[in-house]
């Protein structure tokens, strides 16, 4: 009776990890593909506007093939960018070689959302504060490459992140002095 017992704690034991590790690994989904290294970037080279970081020469930037699975409440981290000309977001939107304004609803996806422009022009839903607004994906936010020219000396995005124009935060009702990185979560639209 006694080995009985013990075999079937043993045995819940085990499907509590096992359930424990598929959960985790679902939830994740996603390993990092490597590091990067920083450089200093030249003067004037690296716009800060929005709160956007600049790479630190030698540190090591972690950098990300995918991004966890889409759902359709999918949680991510909100950033701020801005997409105009002369805006911290760099260049012209990827997707269609084009700046957008920081009163429209646009978005640049983590790499592994964005899927290869698989998205690109299409509508996502996004949803913080009981309030949602659908933004249109105009742009990757780069989580394999960083801190060079082509990504103004900003570091890889990391491969949760939705960068959002300014109208995006609006539409949410987030207050300004929370703008930055915000918990969010979205979908498809």
């Amino acid at each position: 009776m006694k080995n009985s017992s013990m075999g079937t704690s043993l045995l819940l034991l085990l499907v509590f990890a096992t359930l424990t590790y598929c959960s985790d690994a679902r939830l994740h989904g996603c390993q990092s593909s490597g590091k990067i290294r920083g450089i200093k970037p030249p003067p004037g080279q690296c716009n800060p506007e929005n709160d956007s970081d600049c790479c630190k020469q030698g540190k090591m930037y972690t950098i990300y093939k995918c991004s966890p699975p889409v759902t359709g409440n999918t949680k991510a981290v909100l950033t701020l960018n801005s997409f105009q000309k002369g805006g911290d977001g760099g260049g012209p939107s990827e997707c269609d070689n084009q700046y957008h304004s920081d009163d429209t609803p646009v978005v640049a996806l983590s790499t592994g959302w964005y899927s290869g422009g698989d998205r690109c022009l299409n509508y996502i839903t996004v949803s913080a504060n009981g309030k949602s607004v659908k933004a249109k994906v105009v742009d990757e936010c780069d989580s394999t490459m960083g801190c060079d020219d082509e990504h103004d000396y900003q570091p890889p995005c990391p491969n949760n992140i939705v960068d959002a124009s300014k109208a995006v935060w609006e539409a949410l009702d987030i207050p300004e002095g929370d703008w930055g990185e915000y918990d969010i979560t979205w979908s498809d639209a």
